[in-house]
């Protein structure tokens, strides 16, 4: 087990009466602080010239050309030399591929439409990574899941444009022997709140425990809440035998959730990019549908930078990835091993990719 993972605190609400619950509500209040504090102070940063636009880009006004994109798309083009002129942010929808969907199909689409053969980067990062990206105009387009922070983003003028990209769904998974009892009938907080009860009893044969992405991603978030909904605030104290930290994107974590019999929150596209070691190695337990009420839908956005390498291009990606016929078809079609990742944005008459039969 990587040094960074590690176990840390888990107590009932009751132990400690309001004081722990305060900790907890501060600590989602500091999760979303951060988040801003992240944008904004690194739009400051931006803005006072310590990000002045590339030597070799002489045209770039004010872009930050120094990050390296972890993967870049094509189309059906081929190129002597690097010419990336759109640089996308993403953690999760990078993994499962649709990143490259989308960047493939958008430069073949713009080269039909006659501009001059370019590349799309692909830069790996969760939500507060990708807005801190997007502050530091690092990168053009952030895809995101997490309303408030988006929100921020736009208020501080970082970003100056958003629109609904996608429907990605959360799922809670866990080990087959479900030492917690997890009924099919239960809701997300009965089975977070069978997990404490189960948890706490340390000396079961077969214990139970839940792996945190304690990372501040879109995941962590979701599970603090859920946690929160339920009173408890089990990364409040300084030990514990059932909540395991552990700090990894999406396919690192619930590999290590399957590895080590842990339940844990992770999502449709992570499961579906998995190798059968980890999914059989799991079950899934409970799935969110594409009710926007439902606490489990994970809605992607797609964020603007009001400072990009090519404004032409990365408005003309906005308004194709909100089309029929663009990038919500690219949604749309996108499949692993012939199932749906995604739903659509609200409005799209695509397929559902919601509930747990996949």
């Amino acid at each position: 087990m990587s040094a960074r993972a590690k176990w840390k605190g888990s107590q009932s609400i009751s132990d400690t009466d309001s004081t722990a619950l305060a900790v907890g509500f501060t600590r989602l209040q500091m999760a979303a602080l951060f988040i801003v504090a992240t944008v904004l102070a690194t739009a400051v940063f931006a803005q006072t010239g310590s990000n002045s636009p590339s030597s070799s880009n002489p045209t770039s006004g004010g872009v930050d050309n120094s990050l390296s994109p972890i993967a870049v798309y094509n189309g059906s083009q081929t190129f002597a030399s690097p010419n990336v002129r759109l640089r996308i942010a993403n953690g999760g929808a990078g993994q499962s591929g649709l990143i490259g969907a989308l960047g493939n199909a958008f430069v073949d689409y713009m080269v039909e439409q006659g501009t001059a053969p370019f590349q799309v980067g692909w830069y790996l990062g969760d939500t507060t990574q990708s807005l801190s990206y997007m502050a530091l105009r690092q990168v053009d387009i952030a895809i995101t899941y997490n309303p408030a922070a988006e929100s921020s983003s736009l208020n501080s003028g970082v970003s100056v444009e958003s629109l609904y990209g996608f429907r990605d769904h959360f799922v809670f998974v866990g080990p087959p022997s479900n030492p917690a009892n997890i009924a099919p009938s239960d809701t997300i907080l009965d089975a977070f709140q069978k997990i404490v009860a189960a948890g706490a009893a340390t000396t079961a044969a077969n214990p139970t425990r839940f792996l945190s992405r304690f990372d501040k991603s879109a995941t962590n978030i979701k599970e603090s809440e859920i946690f929160i909904a339920i009173g408890q605030v089990p990364w409040a104290y300084a030990y514990s035998t059932w909540y395991h930290q552990y700090p990894r994107f999406p396919l690192q974590a619930v590999a290590a959730a399957a590895t080590l019999g842990e339940y844990t929150l992770t999502d449709r596209g992570t499961l579906l990019s998995s190798p059968s070691s980890v999914t059989n190695a799991i079950v899934k337990y409970i799935c969110a549908s594409d009710d926007e009420s439902d606490r489990l839908l994970n809605p992607a956005h797609v964020l603007l930078n009001a400072i990009t390498l090519d404004d032409s291009l990365a408005k003309s990606f906005m308004t194709w990835m909100n089309s029929t016929t663009g990038g919500q078809q690219v949604v749309a079609n996108f499949k692993a091993n012939g199932t749906l990742l995604y739903s659509q944005a609200p409005g799209f008459n695509g397929a559902s990719a919601g509930g747990c039969d996949f």
